[in-house]
C-alpha cells in the first residue's frame, strides 16, 4: 500500500509539472520585415513565425516587400508599398531592414541615407531596428567583406542592431562547398538557404534557437489541406542550425 501511495503522489506532482509547462505562456515580438525578394522567397518570414514556436519568444511577422524594391522605394513609396505608414500604425517591436542585393556596393550613400531615415521613424515608434547583412551573388562571393563593413558602417551610425545573415551564408558554404543555399539564378535562396536565413534571425530574435527542428513546414488552408512550405534533409537541417548558432550580433 505504501508502494502505492508513493507512485500516486509521484504521478500526481509529474502531472502539475506537465500541466504547468503547458501554461507557460511564450514571450512574444511583433516583427515587420521591410525589403525585397530576398526578403520574401521561400516564405521566409513565415519560416520564422514557424521557427520561433521552438523558442522562449514567439515572433508575429508580417511584410512591406516588392521584386527589386531598394530602401530608398520604400521610402519614396514606389512599386506600390507603404512602408513608413505600415511602421507608423503597425505597432511593431522590431522591424528589419534588407536593402537591394548590390545596394552597398554600388549606392552606398543611398543606403546610408535611407537606412538613417528608417531608423529614425523606427526608434521614434518605439520599435527596435535591425539591419538584415545579406549575401554576396553567387559569382562574386568575394563582395561580402564590403556588404558586410557598410552595413556593420550604418548600424554604427544609427546604434542598433546587425542580422549577420551573410555572414552565416559564406560559413555554411566554407564549411560544406556542396551546400547549395541558391536558386538556380544565383542571387536568391534556395529554400535551404531561407530556412538557413530564418534560423539566424530566430537566433539573434529569440536568443536561443533549439538544437532540433523538424524538416518539414507546412501551413493548413481554408480547406484543411496542408500546403508544404519546406521540406529538406534532417541532416541539412542540423546543418543550419549550427551555422545560425555562431551568428548573434546583440
Amino acid at each position: 500500500m505504501k508502494l502505492l501511495k508513493y507512485l500516486l503522489i509521484i504521478i500526481f506532482f509529474f502531472g502539475i509539472s506537465n500541466f504547468t509547462v503547458a501554461q507557460v505562456k511564450q514571450d512574444t515580438l511583433r516583427v515587420l520585415f521591410v525589403g525585397n525578394s530576398y526578403t520574401f522567397t521561400s516564405n521566409m518570414p513565415h519560416l520564422v513565425s514557424l521557427i520561433s514556436n521552438k523558442t522562449n519568444t514567439k515572433l508575429i511577422t508580417s511584410k512591406s516587400t516588392a521584386g527589386g524594391a531598394t530602401l530608398k522605394d520604400h521610402w519614396t513609396h514606389k512599386k506600390g508599398l507603404s512602408t513608413k505608414k505600415d511602421i507608423k500604425n503597425g505597432n511593431y517591436d522590431v522591424v528589419i531592414i534588407q536593402e537591394h542585393s548590390m545596394g552597398t556596393i554600388e549606392k552606398k550613400e543611398d543606403f546610408l541615407d535611407y537606412s538613417k531615415k528608417f531608423c529614425d521613424l523606427i526608434k521614434s515608434t518605439g520599435a527596435k531596428p535591425y539591419l538584415f547583412v545579406t549575401w554576396a551573388l553567387k559569382k562574386v562571393p568575394q563582395y561580402q567583406d564590403t556588404i558586410t563593413k557598410v552595413y556593420k558602417e550604418a548600424a554604427q551610425l544609427n546604434n542598433c542592431n546587425l542580422i549577420l545573415v551573410g555572414e552565416a551564408w559564406q560559413l555554411a558554404n566554407r564549411l560544406r562547398p556542396d551546400i547549395e543555399l541558391f536558386k538556380q539564378d544565383g542571387t536568391h535562396p534556395s529554400d535551404l538557404g531561407a530556412f538557413l536565413t530564418a534560423c539566424v534571425f530566430v537566433n539573434t530574435l529569440s536568443t536561443k534557437i533549439t538544437k532540433k527542428l523538424p524538416n518539414w513546414y507546412f501551413v493548413t488552408d481554408a480547406n484543411g489541406e496542408d500546403i508544404t512550405l519546406l521540406m529538406e534533409d534532417a541532416l541539412d537541417i542540423t546543418f543550419c542550425i549550427k551555422v545560425a548558432e555562431a551568428f548573434i550580433e546583440n
